[in-house]
């Protein structure tokens, strides 16, 4: 069985497939994407494919262009979403220009020269007139790295207005090892950066659902490096987290998890730092940075379903029409999806406004590290030609 679509309005093409094997999955999307000629194609896999025979085979399929991508936590494909299958974005050569470069060593000597790279980049577009609307840039991240938040401010700030989305790449939960291809070849412990120009309108968007609660947790020891939690409110991290919503530790897992984020208020709003998994000893690990002395606040879910639709609603009204979407969607989010039973409703959602993506180990939007959360860019359809 495979999945695939054909070419949206702005000209960008998508396919998936959900073969098992690796070389009929890449044959499918590859029939599907037809020559081209294309600008840069963006390929997300399920770990359950080999992350080196997924870049061969799209550079063997596809020698004259350039293939950047990620391992994943699930898919989401023009027919919704998918574990275990592999998903591709193929981006035009007309009205698009895309650059893409490799960030290495992200937990080591990353922040340097993702400055140094993004200033460079810039530059390379720097001809284009009110570049925040023409611009923008995708950041996809090992998930295993530790090193978002540092990379993305060090990567913001060189760029200054041009708005900055991605995610951070999964492994479907075994938190063992993530990748990225670029060029046809295996990356890790890296960063790609990607920027694309479009002749067409576009807006960058995030949309989360949760309400914070009264219940404060305060991070009282921790190992910030490695983003483990040992104490809030100066007791065991795992018990007293478990003790907030009402659980035993023993039942703490990923469900538990999405279903009870830990937000934090940065400014006037709340962003997710969740939690990645419990260990032996009791602590807690995280998605996101922590620190001593950080307060967490319990929150619950509201509507996803009503929250999503919302906010593409909003932007349908502010391009005319969407016509396509790369989104970046937590993990936690699909889980909280299923547990709630409203898979499907978010199926029907993504599958109206042409979704295309991956679950995530994190959400990058603009100079932020985000979990819980969707972000994405939104293309809006031509009218009756693209703006010059």
């Amino acid at each position: 069985m495979h999945q695939t679509s054909s070419p949206a309005s702005c000209g960008i093409a998508t396919a998936a497939s959900d073969e098992a094997g690796t070389n009929a999955a890449v044959a499918e999307i590859a029939a599907a994407l037809g020559p081209g000629p294309f600008q840069h194609i963006i390929v997300m896999y399920s770990p359950a494919h080999h992350a080196k025979l997924v870049g061969e085979l799209f550079r063997n399929a596809f020698p004259s262009t350039e293939v950047s991508g990620c391992s994943t936590s699930g898919e989401i494909t023009p027919h919704g979403m998918m574990q275990g299958g592999i998903v591709a974005v193929a981006f035009p050569r007309k009205g698009f220009r895309v650059a893409a470069e490799v960030i290495a060593d992200v937990d080591r000597s990353g922040v340097e020269q993702a400055n140094e790279l993004a200033r460079r980049m810039k530059l390379r577009f720097a001809g284009a007139q009110s570049m925040r609307d023409r611009v923008f840039a995708l950041l996809l991240v090992d998930g295993l790295s530790n090193s978002e938040e540092n990379l993305i401010a060090a990567v913001h700030w060189a760029m200054d207005d041009v708005q900055l989305i991605g995610g951070s790449a999964g492994d479907d939960l075994a938190f063992r090892e993530t990748s990225l291809i670029h060029k046809g070849r295996i990356i890790q412990h890296a960063a790609l950066l990607i920027l694309i120009e479009t002749d067409y309108p576009f807006e960058v968007f995030k949309t989360q659902n949760f309400e914070p609660t009264g219940t404060k947790l305060v991070v009282t020891s921790a190992d910030t490096e490695r983003r483990i939690v040992h104490e809030l409110n100066a007791e065991p991290a795992a018990q007293e987290y478990a003790a907030a919503i009402g659980l035993l530790p023993h039942d703490l897992g990923p469900f538990s998890f999405a279903s009870y984020p830990l937000v934090v208020r940065v400014g006037g709003d709340y962003y997710c730092r969740s939690i990645r998994n419990m260990n032996p000893d009791g602590s807690l690990s995280f998605f996101c940075a922590i620190d001593e002395g950080l307060v967490f606040t319990v929150a619950t879910p509201q509507d996803m379903v009503q929250s999503t639709l919302v906010t593409l609603q909003r932007i349908e009204r502010s391009l005319g029409r969407i016509d396509t979407v790369l989104g970046f969607d937590c993990i936690l989010r699909r889980l909280d999806a299923e547990n709630r039973q409203i898979r499907h409703q978010l199926n029907d959602i993504y599958r109206r406004y042409n979704v295309v993506g991956f679950h995530t180990y994190g959400e990058q939007f603009n100079a932020m590290h985000l979990n819980q959360t969707l972000t994405g860019i939104a293309f809006g359809a031509p009218d009756t030609e693209t703006r010059a």
